[in-house]
């Protein structure tokens, strides 16, 4: 018997007394965990985080940026990805590292993003290829993705200047420790399936003495939330209420049951992260981080990894902690966490999230099931 029908039975019984036991068994897990002090990805020592966004657009983008040049992979898994410098990042090519990792609305438009990024941080000799010096400029690596929101009503007639390289450098400007989360930077534009998505972050403190922390823009076809209730599928990884605290228990669906989700269409979604580690990773291994991390969206979205959807994940390290004992122990560790680091970060994404002015769509907040 599953726990829906242990719920049910009680009820049945009048047994609310009998239900109440393991509704609060839930709440004791979700309090288990530990997260930075942030609880956002900048609880990664070496990272600062900035966004901005175009209310009369309608659109946002969020920077990430390392400290140094940093070991960096990318695992893609949605059917309609828009990347800028994702080869860069395979361990058998040369780079393998990133200065920033930009994520931005606009579509390809948004990749021009990560360019205004890149033009700043070369003028300020940040990037691959040595020291700066006359007539030799360095090459800051920027990889980015995008997501789809020209459709959401904002006001897109911008001609030949449409506003991205602007956006990726004030959200360069706005790096800090301390960011906003849901409506805000590349989750501005974001529609999570039938609910307002947003820009989700949270951090997870390891055993081992490290930390990981996942970034994301959600803008999903799927449902991050059970059909017919307003609790996240991401439920069962909450760590305190930072997404409502709302149980798990009552969740449940068929398998072609979504809930809130977008109808298919090609080009209208794609949920981008960023997942990170100071645990000092080769490059091979942060591959495996970041592919273990990408499960962290199919516990949080469903369906997810569609044909209409441009799912990516990057992952970056900042190599502050060393790792002790065997490394595939280690890197199994920190993949795990982050696959659950980021379906929480996507919970709070939408958790957060509010309808922009003027807008129409629906937002987590205003249900009222």
């Amino acid at each position: 018997m599953n726990r829906r029908n242990v719920l049910m039975g009680a009820a049945g019984l009048g047994g609310l007394a009998f239900a109440a036991p393991l509704l609060a068994k839930d709440a004791a897990l979700r309090s288990t965990g530990r997260t930075g002090a942030r609880n956002l990805i900048t609880d990664v020592a070496g990272l600062t985080v900035g966004n901005a966004q175009d209310v009369k657009v309608r659109t946002g983008t969020t920077v990430i940026l390392a400290d140094k040049l940093s070991t960096a992979a990318i695992d893609v898994r949605g059917g309609g990805p828009g990347t800028r410098e994702s080869h860069a990042l395979e361990g058998h090519n040369l780079v393998h590292a990133a200065n920033a990792i930009v994520l931005s609305g606009g579509s390809s438009y948004g990749l021009a993003a990560a360019d205004g990024v890149a033009a700043v941080l070369g003028s300020k000799g940040i990037g691959y290829g040595g020291m700066a010096r006359p007539g030799v400029p360095v090459s800051p690596i920027v990889p980015s993705a995008i997501l789809y929101d020209l459709a959401n009503g904002g006001d897109k007639g911008w001609g030949t200047e449409p506003p991205y390289r602007a956006l990726g450098i004030s959200a360069l400007e706005a790096v800090g420790a301390d960011f906003a989360l849901g409506t805000a930077g590349a989750g501005y534009g974001a529609q999570a399936g039938g609910l307002k998505g947003g820009l989700g972050s949270a951090s997870t403190l390891v055993s081992d003495g490290s930390t990981v922390g996942a970034i994301v823009a959600v803008n999903s076809m799927g449902s991050t939330v059970a059909p017919g209730t307003r609790n996240f599928w991401a439920s069962p990884f909450e760590i305190g209420d930072e997404f409502g605290g709302l149980p798990p228990s009552a969740m449940y669906a068929s398998p072609e049951e979504w809930g809130y989700t977008k109808a298919p269409a090609a080009k209208e979604n794609t949920t981008i992260a960023c997942v990170a580690t100071d645990l000092d990773l080769t490059p091979d291994e942060m591959k495996r981080f970041a592919m273990m991390a990408q499960d962290g969206m199919a516990r949080a979205i469903r369906p997810i990894h569609t044909p209409f959807d441009g799912d990516v994940v990057f992952a970056i390290s900042t190599g502050r902690v060393e790792v002790k004992g065997p490394r595939p122990v280690a890197v199994l560790r920190a993949g795990a966490v982050a696959a659950d680091t980021l379906a929480r970060a996507i919970a709070r994404g939408v958790f957060e999230a509010s309808t922009p002015p003027g807008a129409d769509s629906k937002a987590w907040k205003d249900l009222t099931l």
